[in-house]
């Protein structure tokens, strides 16, 4: 197929995730204030939109705790940098069995919730886009499934489409793309819709080049698309993104490193990342832009 390279990208700051990664470096950030002040930095380097998710401040844990969300989200709308609010729905669908002779009952780590109160910090911070991971997946280790099933993304889904929130559609494997245009075709979720091609998550699609077109050719021409790789993926996944038609994902969730034996933090990643994609011959957008382009609307800080 011919190269339909993307001339105008914007850059998506995945400041924090929910990995085992805050004992890994000093610069992932915990608390709120430390959540906003990076995705902050990354905005000001050049990412247009922020994907964050929340911790708890004293141990690092992924948390869902409402008050962290809350606090996270105005203090990027105070800032005085302009940025669009991406905050995951990825959590509470941890399941973690017990073993392979008594998986039941599940163990700690599981964090099994309802629709409603997956996406209950959604409704409370409204941000402009919230992501929506499409499918059950064996994660990383042995006995952890990320759990969504399709009853619980066609609830999900509505929600999201009913708050006037974007679902961004994480596909980790070429199945979750296959039935996010099913939730496009039963009008769960709107059309044009925007995906996110996670690549190299054990066990979801790897890395390699031929599984990321496979990918990218089965996104319907009228969608958005951007990409990420892990770890030392990430720079090149830049690289390929834009040259496959697609924006950019960077930061700590997905990678630590700058260099070899460097550790980077997210406004070092989204300055990278920049430099890549205006080597190549295009533009980096903006919030103002990126909106436009995927008919988002700004909000004020939520009222106290």
């Amino acid at each position: 197929m011919p190269l339909q390279m993307n001339r105008e990208v914007f850059i998506t700051c995945a400041v924090t995730g929910s990995g085992s990664t805050q004992n890994r470096s000093p610069h992932v950030p915990r608390s709120p204030r430390q959540i906003a002040e990076s995705a902050i930095d990354a905005a000001k380097a050049g990412a247009a939109v922020v994907h964050c998710h929340v911790r708890d401040p004293d141990t690092g844990a992924p948390s869902r705790d409402l008050a962290l969300y809350r606090e996270v989200t105005d203090r990027i709308r105070e800032a005085e940098v302009d940025v669009v609010l991406n905050l995951t729905a990825g959590m509470g669908g941890d399941m973690v069995f017990g073993g392979v002779e008594t998986p039941l009952p599940t163990i700690a780590g599981t964090d099994m919730v309802g629709a409603t109160e997956r996406v209950a910090h959604v409704a409370e911070c409204l941000p402009e886009i919230c992501t929506l991971d499409c499918g059950t997946m064996n994660f990383a280790e042995a006995d952890y499934v990320m759990t969504n099933t399709p009853g619980m993304l066609i609830a999900m889904g509505r929600m999201m489409t009913e708050l006037g929130v974007k679902p961004e559609i994480e596909a980790f494997d070429t199945g979750h793309l296959w039935y996010a245009k099913q939730l496009v075709k039963d009008g769960v979720l709107d059309s044009p819709a925007l995906v996110q091609l996670c690549m190299g998550v054990p066990w979801g699609a790897p890395d390699d080049l031929n599984t990321f077109m496979a990918m990218v050719n089965n996104v319907p021409d009228d969608w958005t698309f951007s990409a990420f790789g892990l770890g030392r993926s990430q720079m090149p996944y830049v690289a390929a993104s834009v040259l496959a038609g697609g924006n950019v994902r960077v930061g700590l969730e997905d990678n630590l490193m700058l260099d070899r034996g460097v550790l980077a933090t997210n406004a070092q990643l989204v300055e990278r990342a920049v430099g890549i994609i205006e080597n190549l011959g295009a533009k980096v957008i903006g919030p103002a832009e990126v909106r436009a382009k995927l008919g988002l609307t700004k909000r004020a800080p939520v009222a106290q």
